[in-house]
């Protein structure tokens, strides 16, 4: 297919990174460089058209061609959100087109409204179909194949869509899944039988069939920088080469497999083909038959709408029976099916082009870029779920009236649901948390779905932080004059534009007990459920904590570059979000950080550690100590000798030893701290464990994971080594409110005039070598002591009173020198240790632990949020019947491409006395109440048990163990002897606090029981 780009430019030359930075992050500079010389034509600005539209836009697409002939209808106006009642008539391109043009000033887009012919479509790389019929679709499908261009069609039918893709007769994917190429250090390999065993048994997380190359390897040393070898997964620390180092010499010792993603390609059917012969990637994996079903049904709709001028009119018995005669007799479709596919058609969902439009952005980047795997074939979407129960049990009998359009923007949302589910939909009242890239999408087909409409009901939503330039790329509320307001605010704003009769509330508070007095019992009195669009596990916790305690449904989601999940959690019927855990992050060991770095990863992390080091933490503990000693130095002495002597000595240090008086100190201090991290300490490691220095088991010191370092001699033509001295010296003279040297010459000519101390290494100095050495470093005491004392004596004596600035790291400021310190500490740290260098985009991500972000991602995973959310309304306030089999958790990673649906994880059920209870139970009791009053209300509800232990969040109120004076609170209000025992007053907002109660049978053994909620 058509080759895009030239990925050797300089990716600052064509890309605006800090607009795209999380999108690079997710498919590479490689990619984004194709993106940003690619033409795509979009035809069809219905409501799967506009999203798809959108997305590209977003993406930064060089060039999209937006193409319709069709005017605006009622219909259209229920999922298509730059459409409004005035357009009503006109065509629906040119009606949204300034719209969508002002996403993205670096897109040129472009407008027309001819029908498509062979010419038009010869200038893009990807056409792109939606809204029309297979016959179009298989015209259009023939001049892109002869023209060598990539051909995406999709379409929506209410509660149901597809994506298809024909890609060519060879099309190349350069990266089949997306992810960080792999690596793995060695202890063996066999060149016999070519085994080969990764160091102390790590897993390689290797596939048969990956390729792989070597480096650093000793003895059998042709191997290095041999071509990719394709490989065999024998276990999951073994993996076989075959015989290609059969005639290599024995292996000694060392070396590193690195995975290479070589490029393959693949062959595509025609959609003509296809429509014989079709190949479907599965949805939902519990509905095998689907697929199928699907393809028949909405080839059946085409043909309807051919011979008729219009889909099946909405739960019509007529349109039902002559659609049922388009299809074939295989395979056989359950007439059930058949029957609401039928009856729904002619719906226009917001959720569901969410969903399919945001699938198919992804798939034309795949197309453009040759990254990640894409669609072959078909993937049709299945929503059935979210027909409700009552429209379920009406199927042989539908009650017509209630489906049929009334000319307003839900005609497509009652043609599936009805009008008075409709009035149940404009009745609901979210609390959406997080207005950033989710809540923006969230906001948006809530809006379409007339949520928080009706005169009671209203949207509330929270964000605190403001609006970076690094959102505009997914966050499509927002415009370059929104940088830097409140992002509830602006989405607020922006979505009012989309269906003004949204009631909407915008706050700018963050979620946590410490605005309790915001998100107070009133605030949820009149909340539907929560949907969380948050990028913390802290927050999603608190909120799910929240939710269960006020019993809402809590609809999740959150995605990671090309993933995304969502999870419902429904009172008294599933498990709630904090129920399962995922594996916390492994933390990179103390003395692998300090002295034995192998990855890039810990010198980045190591830079950053060090930023904080210098230009934050002393200034802070500094300013601590001006501005009240005593108080500082009572802190103080909960510490070990060792942590106290730490930050006495950071103090005088910043006070006094190196306290810059002219900027030109800022300079020499910067060329001094060079020599000491990078010359002087590694030539003390090198003298504490010489490069030939054995264990006490006689293995070389230097090994596997420990790579010998070197020290530096500083270089001013060196970039890496001139860069670190010029910022660290401007971050320097700022941190003391002096005014910093700009000129890169005089810097380099300070910093060259200076003379540095020669090395001479020290004695007795122990450098630790595992985490127990490490953690035993910070507990010594020596005379660490008297060094205190006399520290407290040399501060004591001073008498100054001026302050510092701390400099909190920022990564996104090009301006503030942050990334450039941080960039040049890890890369000579990297070249202490012979560590490939990162540049400053990968610095950023790591130091920044940024999570890379997609559009397209987010417009899937929050249409699947959009679908639950249906189902919440009609189990809670309209069918009123709850069933776990309805709902859906998902999974979905767009770069393989994979989607996984499951029903959520029942809520566990425990006992006491015989009576089951689960997470969503209390005991609920009414006060006011003396202690001991409620220990016995306890033992009584709970059928006899005995109150061992009584708590409200850390304070223990009541235990059997207490002594005679703790035991008099038993004759104490409980509110009373809560603030007694937590030191805080119970806040007035407050109509109940949360008490734990550890309780024991008669038997004596442990029996747990549900949190009580003491009523005030």
């Amino acid at each position: 297919m058509a080759q895009n780009g030239d990925t050797k430019q300089e990716l600052s030359d064509v890309i605006d990174v800090n607009l795209y930075s999380r999108q690079i992050y997710a498919l590479g500079q490689t990619a984004m460089i194709r993106l940003r010389s690619a033409n795509v034509l979009v035809s069809g600005i219905g409501s799967v058209g506009v999203e798809v539209a959108k997305n590209l836009v977003l993406g930064g697409v060089r060039h999209v061609t937006l193409n319709d002939t069709k005017n605006v209808t009622w219909n259209d106006l229920s999922a298509q959100y730059y459409l409004h009642e005035d357009d009503i008539g006109k065509n629906r391109v040119e009606a949204c087109f300034s719209k969508i043009e002002e996403l993205n000033d670096s897109v040129t887009c472009t407008l027309s409204t001819e029908p498509l012919t062979h010419d038009l479509i010869k200038k893009f790389n990807v056409v792109i179909l939606t809204d029309s019929s297979f016959d179009e679709q298989v015209k259009i499908n023939k001049w892109a194949r002869s023209s060598d261009i990539c051909f995406i069609s999709a379409d929506a039918a209410g509660l149901f869509g597809y994506v298809f893709a024909d890609l060519g007769d060879a099309f190349r994917i350069d990266d089949v899944d997306g992810e960080p190429p792999k690596e793995v250090w060695l202890e063996h390999i066999n060149t016999s039988n070519g085994d080969v065993t990764t160091l102390d048994g790590a897993l390689h997380g290797l596939e048969t069939g990956d390729y792989v190359q070597f480096v650093e390897v000793k003895g059998c040393t042709e191997l290095n920088g041999h071509e990719p070898i394709k490989i065999t997964v024998k276990n999951k620390s073994v993996f076989n080469i075959g015989d290609v180092a059969a005639n290599y010499g024995e292996y000694i010792e060392g070396g590193r497999a690195k995975q290479v993603k070589v490029p393959f390609e693949v062959k595509y059917k025609t959609l003509e083909v296809s429509l014989k012969d079709p190949t479907f990637l599965e949805w939902d994996f519990l509905k095998f038959e689907s697929p199928a079903h699907l393809h028949e049904l909405f080839q059946a709709l085409y043909k309807y709408e051919k011979e008729n001028g219009s889909r099946p009119k909405p739960f019509s018995a007529t349109d039902v029976e002559g659609f049922a005669k388009l299809l074939p007799n295989e395979p056989e479709i359950p007439k059930e099916f058949s029957s609401i596919f039928s009856f729904t058609s002619s719906g226009n969902l917001q959720p569901v082009a969410s969903i399919i439009g945001g699938i198919t952005a992804q798939e034309a980047m795949k197309a453009i870029t040759h990254h990640t795997t894409p669609l072959k074939g078909f993937l049709y979407i299945d929503n059935v779920e979210a027909l409700p129960a009552k429209i379920h049990k009406e199927l042989e009998n539908p009650n017509e009236t209630n489906f049929k359009p009334r000319n307003n923007r839900y005609d497509g949302q009652a043609a599936v649901f009805g009008w008075d589910f409709v009035e149940e939909v404009q009745k609901c009242s979210p609390f959406i948390v997080g207005a950033g890239a989710i809540g923006c999408e969230l906001l948006k087909n809530y809006a379409m779905m007339g949520i928080g409409t009706a005169e009671d009901s209203k949207i509330k939503i929270t964000d605190m932080d403001q609006i970076e330039v690094s959102n505009l790329n997914r966050q499509f509320l927002f415009r370059k004059n929104d940088v830097g307001k409140k992002k509830s605010e602006c989405a607020a704003a922006a979505v009012k534009g989309f269906n003004p009769k949204m009631n909407i509330i915008a706050l700018a508070d963050r979620v946590a007990e410490d605005t309790e007095a915001v998100f107070n019992d009133d605030f949820f009195s009149d909340i539907s459920c929560v949907t969380n669009a948050l990028d913390n596990i802290d927050a999603r916790r608190y909120m799910d904590r929240r939710c269960v305690y006020y019993h809402l449904p809590l609809l999740e989601s959150g995605t990671m570059g090309t993933k995304g999940n969502t999870q419902v959690v429904y009172p008294h019927v599933t498990e709630s979000y904090s129920s399962s855990n995922d594996p916390p992050e492994k933390d990179i060991p103390i003395c692998t950080l300090k002295n034995f770095p192998y990855e890039i990863q810990h010198t980045i992390q190591w830079a950053r550690e060090m930023f904080q080091g210098l230009f934050t933490n002393p200034a802070e503990t500094t300013n601590q100590f001006v501005a009240d000693e005593r108080q500082f130095l009572e802190r103080i002495e909960s510490m070990n000798p060792t942590q106290r002597y730490q930050v006495l000595n950071t103090v005088k240090r910043a006070l006094v030893d190196d306290r810059p008086k002219k900027p030109e100190d800022c300079i020499t201090w910067a060329r001094d701290l060079f020599q000491q991290y990078y010359h002087n300490q590694i030539a003390q490691l090198l003298h504490n464990f010489p490069p030939e220095q054995l264990t006490s088991q006689g293995v070389k010191f230097w090994s596997g994971t420990k790579r010998c370092p070197h020290a530096l001699d500083f270089d001013v033509n060196n970039s890496s080594h001139f860069e670190f001295v010029y910022a660290a010296s401007i971050l320097r003279a700022q941190q003391y409110r002096l005014q910093p040297i700009m000129e890169r010459d005089r810097i380099a000519e300070i910093a060259t005039s200076f003379k540095p101390e020669p090395f001479q290494p020290r004695s007795g100095v122990r450098i630790a070598v595992t985490e127990e050495e490490a953690a035993a470093q910070d507990n010594m005491e020596d005379d660490t002591e008297t060094q205190v004392e006399q520290l407290k004596l040399s501060l004591a004596r001073l008498n100054i009173r001026t302050t510092l600035d701390p400099i909190d790291f920022e990564k996104d400021d090009d301006t503030n020198h942050h990334m450039e310190f941080v960039t040049a500490a890890s890369n000579l740290r990297a070249a202490n240790y012979d560590i490939s260098e990162a540049d400053v985009m990968q610095t950023k991500q790591i130091a920044g632990r940024i999570i890379p972000a997609l559009a397209t991602t987010t417009a899937l995973v929050a249409g699947l949020v959009g679908i639950e959310l249906y189902k919440v309304i009609d189990m809670r306030s309209f069918s009123k019947e709850v069933s776990s089999e309805r709902m859906k958790c998902g999974f979905v990673n767009l770069a393989l491409p994979l989607y996984a649906f499951s029903e959520p994880i029942g809520a566990p059920k425990k006992k006491y006395n015989d009576k089951e209870f689960t997470l969503w139970d209390r005991i609920e009791i009414k006060g006011p109440l003396k202690l001991q009053e409620l220990i016995d209300k306890i033992t009584e509800v709970t059928g006899g048990l005995e109150v061992a232990m009584l708590s409200s969040g850390v304070s223990l109120l009541y235990a059997f163990f207490q002594s005679a004076k703790a035991r008099e609170r038993l004759a104490m209000d409980v509110i009373d002897a809560v603030e007694h025992v937590s030191h805080t007053k119970v806040p007035t907002y407050r109509r109940s606090i949360v008490l734990e109660a550890a309780c024991n049978d008669e038997n004596g053994d442990d029996v747990e029981i549900p949190y009580i909620k003491y009523n005030l």
